[in-house]
């Protein structure tokens, strides 16, 4: 895979087949800020679903299909036919990933705090540069100071999780691992994104993402039904919030903005679903977790910042 850009001022590429030339990079910018409202609601609703995490992430993607699937087909079905054997093994490989990422993250939802957990997987992007360093993209001095930073407080607060019990310590390092995925995911969408448009490339995505979780489940023998209405309410709802507003529009962006920018700018999930699990569901982190999530913010503002003066 030819080494991605992190593009730090939108630029436009030529349109995929079946989709119109962006707008503004305003307009990107604020359907980023949607997608990333959309993904502060995920942690939260996961952990008050009473299903298990493999089905839920099963199930989501499941819906999110059949909502894409018929626009899709009707809509850009010349296009879904003429895919190059290339991105489409790319958009499969995205997919793929995009199963490891829910497979570790959303497991990791029952062991440690949402704060916690959504702190350490919003570390994409840290994990964003190192990949892309690996494919020779070098990175200002910034960026990685704020990766230093931002690791010292996956330390911190990994120590602090750690004295509470080897659970939580588990629950850290499976979001740390769905972080890397979601880093790997990203960068594959956006050079799959270059030639191809967002519904064509989601819809092959999440249709990866469900056929391999489904693999998932059945292997660990997760419950797949059997749930109150309730719960099944609360599924279509994170679909609706994380997944078709949340991965959805971050797809749609990721190839203006570029894979940096949108990975970065994750970093503001942590607050929001930390303040919606404390409000909703009264899962306060502990006094010791706060300075850690501070120096994780700290390090991705300074990415963030390291990115944009490149």
């Amino acid at each position: 895979m030819p080494a991605a850009r992190p593009d730090t001022a939108p630029t436009i590429a030529p349109s995929p087949a079946g989709e119109a030339r962006p707008a503004s990079p305003k307009l990107d910018l604020a359907l980023l800020a949607v997608s990333i409202g959309g993904i502060s609601f995920s942690a939260p609703l996961i952990s008050a679903t009473a299903a298990p995490a493999l089905a839920i992430a099963f199930w989501r993607n499941v819906m999110s299909v059949g909502v894409l699937g018929p626009y899709a087909l009707l809509r850009h079905r010349a296009e879904l036919r003429a895919i190059g054997r290339r991105p489409l093994l790319l958009a499969m490989a995205a997919g793929a990933l995009l199963a490891v990422h829910f497979a570790l993250w959303m497991p990791s939802l029952r062991m440690t705090s949402v704060a916690s957990a959504t702190a350490l997987v919003t570390t994409t992007p840290l994990w964003t540069i190192l990949l892309m360093r690996l494919f020779g993209t070098r990175a200002p001095r910034l960026v990685w100071l704020g990766t230093g930073v931002a690791f010292a407080g996956v330390l911190v607060l990994t120590g602090v999780d750690l004295s509470l019990s080897s659970r939580a310590l588990l629950g850290d390092a499976l979001a740390l691992g769905a972080g890397l995925a979601a880093s790997g995911y990203m960068l594959l969408g956006a050079e799959v994104r270059r030639t191809v448009s967002t519904t064509a490339y989601t819809l092959v995505c999440y249709a990866t993402t469900s056929v391999v979780l489904l693999g998932v489940c059945l292997v660990a023998g997760a419950p797949m039904s059997g749930w109150p209405a309730g719960v099944w309410w609360q599924i279509a709802l994170l679909m609706v919030a994380a997944q078709l507003l949340g991965h959805s529009l971050s797809n749609r962006v990721v190839r203006t903005l570029g894979p940096s920018i949108t990975s970065t700018a994750i970093l503001l999930e942590t607050p929001g679903a930390a303040l919606i699990a404390a409000l909703w569901l009264g899962q306060w982190p502990p006094v010791a977790a706060y300075p850690a999530v501070v120096l994780i913010l700290l390090g991705l503002v300074l990415v963030a910042r390291g990115g944009r003066a490149r």
